[in-house]
């Protein structure tokens, strides 16, 4: 979908979750990430490069939230170049099956755009995850109906805008995230668990054994790690997943480098191929859900 374009998605699961929408749209993506990371003028020309701007919430510091006019004036020239902004509407993000209360932050955005003659589409975005814990999870993201100008403007008064498109808002994420309390683990499997068929079981057991075998030296002690400091957030699979986004090519080349000079072979390389394949085969044949 082209822009200019708004998604507003719900907050699961961290970082994590702008990863994966990133990924799914071939246009690129700024976001809205909370605004305290941003102290540092590194840190900030770090993230600006990578498409980050800042938006603080009352509990960062209300001498803070002037900033957020300047992000939404960023916002409305990207979208007046056909650009597209995430953004996450609930704020805050907490590992669980649940659409929380929204903020007033979308509706804010989407409607000071519309008021300045932008032709801005908002799209509602349900992200849903089979586990907050487990590398290599199931994933179902769940798009809705596009709220257009039209929608909202036409309907009300001034007064009563930001309470109508969070309403409109609410109603169509009501659909795409979906509703499961943590300890029902019955909804969890009907939802959220996808078995493979035996044929599967069959044909990959063998590379999905081997898999972890070849992956434990570096995901074990990547989990260690990670649990250490962030068992106490809602952090820690976003950390998990980036940590290793880095580390795994260097953890492939190393084996490669040392087979190589062992064997004296070409084919120690073939390690970026096969390492991979029996990952992918342990993940067809994961437990999938968080144990209780």
């Amino acid at each position: 979908m082209k822009g200019p374009l708004l998604i507003a998605c719900n907050h699961p699961n961290s970082f994590l979750d702008g990863i994966i929408l990133d990924i799914l749209f071939d246009e690129p993506i700024w976001a809205l990430a909370r605004g305290d990371v941003f102290k540092n003028p590194f840190y900030t020309k770090l993230l600006t490069a990578i498409k980050l701007l800042p938006v603080y919430r009352t509990s960062e510091g209300a001498e803070n939230l002037p900033i957020n006019y300047k992000t939404f004036d960023a916002c409305k020239e990207i979208f007046q170049k056909n650009g597209i902004v995430q953004i996450f509407s609930e704020a805050k993000s907490i590992n669980e099956w649940h659409l929380r209360p929204l903020k007033k932050g979308t509706a804010r955005l989407a409607i000071s755009s519309w008021e300045n003659g932008i032709p801005l589409k908002v799209l509602p975005v349900g992200i849903n995850y089979s586990s907050f814990r487990r590398f290599c999870k199931n994933v179902y993201v769940n798009f809705g109906d596009v709220i257009n100008k039209e929608d909202i403007l036409i309907h009300s008064t001034d007064g009563k805008l930001n309470k109508e498109f969070n309403e409109r808002l609410n109603c169509e994420l009501k659909q795409l995230v979906f509703e499961i309390d943590k300890n029902d683990v019955a909804r969890q499997k009907e939802k959220l668990e996808q078995r493979p068929p035996p044929s599967q079981k069959i044909i990959f057991a063998l590379p999905a054994a081997l898999g972890f075998i070849l992956h434990a030296p570096l995901y074990l002690p990547v989990k260690n790690f990670t649990w250490k400091r962030c068992n106490h957030n809602d952090h820690f699979d976003s950390v998990m997943a980036a940590i290793l986004l880095f580390t795994y090519p260097v953890y492939l080349l190393l084996i490669s480098l040392v087979l190589f000079f062992i064997l004296k072979s070409a084919w120690a390389f073939s390690t970026f191929l096969i390492f991979p394949f029996t990952a992918w085969s342990y993940a067809l044949l994961k437990e999938q859900l968080d144990r209780h």
